[in-house]
């Protein structure tokens, strides 16, 4: 906070300094606002909507009663529903990636339809958005599938842009979900846009074959059928059934896929990478491929050998002949008509949205590891499959759910709902968390208009990995996983404060987006400091706070402009602005 006042002190004249440290400690606890306790009377959970409580939707009243099923078992009650701004700030950055536009945030407050919300978000997933939402849930599932860094490491097998293109295409279409496991699972082809048998799901897989597959094996398991069975590699798992041979049993899928490499003449540097499919002779000694077995050892110094069969027991042909059978075709086809997958998809979309998922961590559904309501995660699972797994209907599922238009205020009767203390979630109210650094720098653009600047997509895509290399870090654990974050440490905060973007948001000169505010004569000052505060929070400023403004623009001399850009780095600059909530 002192850094925060410091850099708003050397913006503002010698006279205003006081008033200007009362904007930004103002604005920079708004987080604890938002989390106080509200203990005014709250509306009964089925009234707090009216009779648009399930907006006639199947899934949403099955939601609704076996989240308000679990408050009653755990005695808890539901936080107050959301402001309509809060509601819409909160699904535009959830499905969009941004917050909403003042135009756009404007429009739906206005809106006096009983059924706006649903409106909205069948809005926001039509093709009158394609183009956001392609770009939100390529930059999610980018991450996934290779991390935040997948790609970007030297002589990397791993092309970021091949993998990205190939979610972009597919996101684009509405690809359903079970086809692009199948494709990522089974892809053979070479990684790099451009290149003569291009196939970007190729990059899944191609940087995952070192040490005999074995992250090409966790990874599988973990993200299409939420088990993490990385560590049955070497022993039986200690917390459940899980042996060490059914790791090398599915590991063994794996066998017949190779990752060739050509390089750049005369030099060791990766110039293609092309996956295939290839005959596998086993381990054996001779080689047999007929029966191609491999071999695992016990802690106790014990081989043992292993064979193609899947999670639930499915057994596949011995051979390592492709002409008999293609082991990650046969996979592919395993994983998705497992019940394993669309569960765990449900899980993960409601961890997006909700801030937890019925499990911690969401790709974890391991018998160890029971989720907070298992009829609920079940039916969901079973009701995405039974709709074609296509993605966006379960998307408008959640959203309008009654949990997730709860506010994020709690209140004494729900004080006990806290999972950071490691209680499971019970969703009475919605849990405060930090924009993806993704969702920042989007919503960064949208509230000074910067979104609006001429470029292609790729070159939108550069600048955005350029400024987020300022907050992201990555360092890697056992399992070769990143365990990045945005996380508003202080050389992120500062990062914020002083950073090149904050500096155009905060730019004056004409033809800036502050400029065209301050110089705006069909705007009274006031008005002018509700715009600022409904483009960044997506509210109003409270009356304490525009006292406050006003007599900033007092002590400015009436400078509207040097007024308004303290104003707007202050509100840029606050907790409340860099939140979900």
């Amino acid at each position: 906070m002192g850094m925060l006042i410091e850099r708003a002190f050397r913006r503002a004249l010698h006279s205003t300094l006081a008033v200007v440290a009362v904007v930004s400690f103002s604005l920079g606890t708004t987080s604890a606002i938002l989390a106080a306790p509200d203990d005014s009377p709250a509306a009964s959970p089925a009234a707090a909507r009216g009779s648009d409580a399930d907006f006639g939707i199947p899934q949403v009243k099955f939601i609704n009663e076996q989240i308000r099923a679990g408050w009653a078992a755990f005695n808890v009650s539901p936080s107050k529903e959301a402001t309509d701004g809060e509601w819409c700030r909160r699904v535009y950055l959830d499905i969009l990636g941004r917050i909403p536009s003042v135009v756009e945030l404007d429009a739906f407050l206005k809106d006096r339809s009983a059924d706006k919300k649903l409106q909205l978000v069948n809005r926001l997933l039509s093709d009158e958005h394609q183009e956001e939402y392609t770009r939100n849930w390529t930059a999610i599932w980018t991450n996934i599938l290779i991390g935040r860094n997948g790609g970007m490491e030297e002589n990397s097998l791993t092309n970021r842009d091949g993998m990205q293109k190939y979610l972009r295409d597919s996101i684009a279409r509405n690809k359903t979900y079970d086809k692009m496991v199948h494709e990522l699972i089974g892809a053979t082809g070479d990684t790099a846009p451009g290149a003569a048998n291009f196939n970007g799901a190729t990059n899944f897989i191609a940087g995952k074959l070192e040490e005999e597959g074995s992250q090409a094996t966790a990874k599988t398991a973990q993200i299409f059928l939420g088990l993490q069975i990385q560590c049955t590699q070497c022993h039986n798992h200690p917390f459940n059934d899980w042996k060490q041979n059914r790791y090398w049993e599915l590991n063994a899928f794996f066998r017949q896929t190779r990752a060739l490499r050509s390089f750049v003449s005369g030099t060791d540097d990766v110039r293609a990478v092309r996956l295939i499919n290839e005959d596998f002779g086993g381990q054996g000694n001779p080689p047999n491929p007929e029966e191609a077995d491999i071999y695992y050892e016990l802690r106790n110094g014990l081989l043992k050998v292993a064979y193609p069969v899947f999670v639930d027991g499915k057994e596949i042909s011995k051979s390592g002949y492709l002409e008999d059978v293609v082991r990650r075709n046969e996979l592919a086809d395993l994983v998705i008509q497992s019940e394993y997958m669309p569960k765990v998809m449900a899980n993960r979309m409601w961890g997006h949205f909700l801030g937890y998922g019925f499990t911690k961590p969401v790709d974890d559904l391991g018998p160890h590891n029971a989720p907070s309501h298992p009829e609920l995660l079940d039916y969901l699972g079973k009701e995405f499959a039974r709709n074609s797994f296509d993605v966006k209907t379960l998307i408008r599922w959640i959203v309008l759910s009654e949990p997730y238009g709860l506010s994020s205020r709690g209140t004494s009767g729900n004080k006990a709902d806290d999972p950071l203390l490691g209680e499971k979630p019970q969703f009475t109210h919605f849990y405060l968390r930090q924009m993806r650094a993704e969702e920042l720098y989007a919503s960064l653009l949208v509230a000074t208009a910067a979104d609006k600047a001429v470029g292609s997509y790729e070159e939108r895509e550069k600048e955005m990995r350029d400024w987020m290399r300022q907050f992201v870090f990555a360092f890697g654990n056992d399992e070769g996983e990143e365990t990045t974050t945005f996380n508003g440490t202080i050389p992120q905060a500062l990062m914020m404060m002083n950073g090149d973007l904050i500096q155009k948001a905060v730019n004056c000169e004409k033809g800036s987006f502050l400029h065209s505010v301050a110089m705006n004569n069909n705007l009274a000052a006031g008005a002018k400091i509700n715009y600022l505060f409904m483009a960044a929070l997506g509210r109003k400023p409270t009356g304490s706070e525009l006292s406050i403004a006003n007599r900033l623009f007092a002590a400015r001399g009436n400078d509207t402009a040097a007024a308004l850009q303290d104003i707007w780095w202050a509100v840029l600059n606050s907790n409340e602005f860099i939140l979900n909530h």
